[in-house]
């Protein structure tokens, strides 16, 4: 297994090296970083030694849980490269490469005969509501690799799969941003099955959108405003991909709320591209800072949507998460033993609350949606340019800012 890794982090490598021009200079360094995050927690669960292998946090109330974490959040943000082809390019040889690798993965996952069977239900679901979370970012993985993940595992693993998921709803979630986590897993369900519980699915959506809404593209997280990165590692991603499940199947209001979330996560992306710094930083502000660039998930989202998701360029922002990205990929961030250290840009235990773990730092994968693009869309191709902040700091001219405002009423049907 090891020496497997090392050949393909080795082409991966290789493809970072080369003297390529822009955009594809920066997809081959993402490729690479992405590779490098992901591959302890794919080799191992493939290998069925995720449980054994894992490291351990002393304290971490969701211990228990850990595996689970791990994958979960590398299904939200590594699974969607799949959905591009196998080609004969360095980058569509490490795909096959890595495909069948993250195939076996997930069947280990589901398989209640496999030692690493992740725990979607907890066994007291009212005092130990975690798995919901972790269950709701590896739904989201599949409903973002509907065709390069989803499709092609055996019928079987498809089964355990949904089985896993439905187990999921004896627990309920918090008001919170946890009400879309429900709703996310419903969302996948409805998209494969053509069924799911539809209060599980919109309860969520339909407080966000009327009630947690507080102006220039945030929402508080529940009843209070919290600043903090859960506006892009949950809310806009979920509340967008619920909405455009129901619209796709013709439930109420769908359609409405896809218009305002994106009017809504396009100004989240404005304003995330604007608090990158000339040096690549972005503030360490609020709870879960551990998830590293995890929380540009809204500016990646918003970026893999396209420009009526964001007003910067796309030159623009693919250089400002270049930037970011070197610097919080440093080796100081990951253990020898090639597993995320817990921390914001090294091994930084301090930062860690106490339901971060060596699993849920894996959010930070969200980080590489841009990669569903093909090589050749204009986030890949368009030209290097200084980002807002950094061309404003360098005296060059840049876009007036101007808060978004919007009526608060509900969208038509």
């Amino acid at each position: 297994m090891k020496k497997t890794f090392l050949g393909m982090a080795a082409l991966a490598i290789g493809v970072a090296g080369n003297a390529l021009a822009d955009g594809a200079s920066d997809r081959a360094i993402w490729v690479d970083q992405m590779l490098k995050i992901v591959a302890p927690v794919v080799t191992n669960l493939e290998a069925g030694t995720l449980r054994a292998n894992i490291p351990r946090r002393d304290g971490n109330k969701t211990a228990p849980f850990t595996e689970l974490e791990a994958f979960g959040r590398v299904m939200t943000g590594f699974a969607p490269w799949f959905e591009l082809p196998d080609d004969d390019t360095p980058e569509g040889r490490l795909r096959a490469a890595w495909r069948p690798r993250l195939l076996r993965a997930i069947g280990n996952a589901v398989d209640p005969q496999s030692p690493d069977f992740l725990v979607f239900a907890a066994k007291d679901p009212v005092r130990e509501r975690q798995p919901l979370v972790d269950a709701a970012f590896f739904a989201q993985g599949l409903l973002r690799a509907r065709k390069g993940v989803w499709e092609r595992l055996p019928e079987k693993t498809r089964r355990q799969t949904i089985d896993a998921l439905v187990s999921s709803r004896a627990t309920q979630p918090w008001e919170s941003n946890w009400l879309l986590f429900a709703g996310e897993i419903e969302a996948f369900l409805l998209e494969v099955t053509g069924s799911c519980d539809t209060n599980r699915l919109r309860m969520g959506v339909d407080k966000f959108a009327h009630e947690w809404y507080v102006g220039d593209g945030y929402y508080s997280d529940g009843p209070h405003l919290a600043f903090d990165g859960y506006n892009s590692f949950v809310i806009h991603p979920m509340f967008w991909e619920i909405a455009q499940t129901m619209a796709k199947h013709g439930i109420k209001y769908g359609k409405g709320y896809m218009e305002l979330e994106r009017k809504r996560l396009r100004r989240l992306a404005d304003l995330q591209e604007r608090m990158i710094s000339p040096e690549g930083t972005f503030p360490m502000a609020g709870r879960s800072i551990c998830y590293r660039f995890g929380a540009l998930q809204g500016l990646a989202l918003a970026a893999t949507l396209g420009p009526d998701f964001h007003p910067a360029s796309d030159g623009a922002i693919r250089s400002a998460m270049t930037a970011v990205l070197q610097r919080q990929t440093h080796p100081r961030n990951f253990r020898p033993d090639g597993w995320l250290e817990i921390g914001f840009n090294g091994a930084q235990p301090v930062l860690a609350e106490s339901y971060i773990g060596y699993g849920s730092v894996y959010l930070c994968t969200a980080f590489f949606l841009p990669l569903t693009l093909p090589p050749d869309a204009p986030f890949w191709t368009a030209k290097e340019e200084p980002w807002t902040c950094k061309a404003g700091w360098e005296g060059q001219p840049v876009r007036i800012d101007h808060a978004f405002r919007e009526p608060r009423k509900r969208p038509k049907k």
